[in-house]
C-alpha cells in the first residue's frame, strides 16, 4: 500500500491538445484558492478510470515555466501533460478521450522523488519525449537562480515534441533539440556526455531505452553514482522471452502464478494482498521484499550491483524470476 497522502478535488480549467499524442491539462481548485506548493521535479498522482470500470492512479510531473523564485510556492493551478499510450491499460486514454474542461479530478498533493540538488556546478537536463515535463520546471528553476543549465531534448520528430516554443524562450542557446527524423539516428549519448563539464550534474527523464543507455555510458566512464539523477517516464512492460512463474509467500504459504505480462506486485494486489509500493517503475525502493529461494531477474534502478549479485532482495514492481519459482519472505 502507499502511505496516506492528502487528496484534493480539482477542476479541469483548461484541456488543450499540444500534438496528436500529448494533451495539456490545467487544474484548479473550485474556489480558486492556492494549491500546495512544490519544487522542480515534483509530480502529482491523478485518479483515472479504466475501461474495466476500476480506478487507478497515474503519476504526472508538474510543469511551470515561470522564473520568479516563488513561482511554485503557492500556485493557483497545476499544469500537467499526458502522452496517449494506445497499448496501455487505459489511464492515458481516459485523460485524452473522456476528460473535458469543467470535470473534477481527485489528485494527491505533490511529491518529489526527482529533486534538483544544490551546490556548485551546472545542471545538464536530458529529456526524451514526454520526459521533458519535470525537466522544463528544473530549467525554469535554474534560470530563476541564475545558475548554469543546459537541456538536450530528444524525440522522434519536432511535431511530436511538446513545449518547444516555451523551452526556446526559456533557455535560448542552452537548448539543444534532437529529432530522430531529421538526424536519421537516435541521440548520440557519448557525444552528449563528452560535452558535460566535470562538475556538472546530469538529470535524465524519458523512456527506458534512453535511461538505460545514459546509465550504461556514465557507469562505463566511471561517473559517481550521485552525479546522475533520473526518473523513468514509462511503466514497465513485458519483455521478449518473459515467462509465467510461481511465487510462494513464506509467511502465509500462499502460492500464485505470475503471468508473463504482469508484475509480482500487481499479481499480489489482484489476489487481495497489501504490499508496500509507490512508483511501480523500480526507482523508489519502497516495494523491496526479501527472497528466500529462487533466482531473481533484477530490472530495478535501486539496488547496487553487489546487492543484485547477493540475490536476497528484489523490487517486486518490476523484477521477475529467472526460473520457475520464487519464495518471498512476506
Amino acid at each position: 500500500m502507499t502511505a496516506p497522502t492528502a487528496t484534493l478535488q480539482l477542476r479541469v480549467a483548461e484541456a488543450r491538445q499540444l500534438n496528436p499524442l500529448i494533451r495539456m491539462l490545467r487544474l484548479r481548485a473550485e474556489d480558486g484558492r492556492p494549491l500546495p506548493g512544490f519544487a522542480a521535479g515534483a509530480h502529482i498522482r491523478v485518479q483515472v478510470s479504466l475501461p474495466d470500470g476500476k480506478t487507478d492512479w497515474r503519476h504526472y510531473s508538474l510543469i511551470n515555466f515561470a522564473t520568479a523564485r516563488n513561482a511554485t510556492n503557492a500556485p493557483t493551478d497545476y499544469v500537467i501533460a499526458v502522452r496517449k499510450e494506445a497499448e496501455g491499460r487505459g489511464g492515458s486514454r481516459f485523460m485524452h478521450e473522456h476528460l473535458k474542461e469543467g470535470d473534477t479530478l481527485a489528485i494527491e498533493a505533490p511529491k518529489n522523488d526527482f529533486p534538483l540538488h544544490t551546490g556548485p556546478g551546472g545542471s545538464v537536463l536530458v529529456a526524451g519525449g514526454i520526459g521533458v515535463t519535470p525537466l522544463a520546471t528544473m530549467g525554469a528553476r535554474r534560470r530563476a537562480e541564475e545558475a548554469p543549465v543546459r537541456m538536450h531534448y530528444a524525440g522522434r520528430s519536432r511535431d511530436l515534441m511538446a513545449f518547444l516554443p516555451e523551452l526556446q524562450a526559456l533557455l535560448g542557446d542552452d537548448l539543444r533539440v534532437h529529432a530522430d527524423a531529421e538526424a536519421g539516428a537516435p541521440l548520440d549519448i557519448d557525444a552528449l556526455l563528452d560535452g558535460v563539464p566535470a562538475g556538472d550534474r546530469l538529470y535524465v527523464c524519458g523512456p527506458k531505452v534512453m535511461l538505460d543507455a545514459v546509465l550504461a555510458r556514465t557507469q562505463a566512464r566511471g561517473w559517481d553514482h550521485d552525479r546522475v539523477h533520473f526518473e523513468l517516464f514509462t511503466e514497465p512492460v513485458a519483455e521478449e522471452g518473459d515467462q509465467p512463474f510461481e511465487v510462494e509467500l513464506a509467511q502465509s504459504g500462499q502460492r500464485f502464478t505470475v503471468p508473463a505480462d504482469q508484475s509480482i506486485l500487481d499479481c499480489l494486489i489482484e489476489h487481495g494482498c497489501d504490499p508496500m509500493f509507490d512508483c511501480k517503475r523500480g526507482e523508489c525502493g519502497v516495494c523491496a521484499v526479501p527472497v528466500l529461494e529462487g533466482e531473481i531477474d533484477h530490472r530495478d534502478y535501486v539496488l547496487t550491483a553487489r546487492e543484485k549479485a547477493e540475490g536476497n532482495v528484489m523490487q517486486i514492481c518490476i523484477s521477475r524470476a529467472k526460473g520457475a519459482r520464487l519464495v518471498l519472505d512476506i
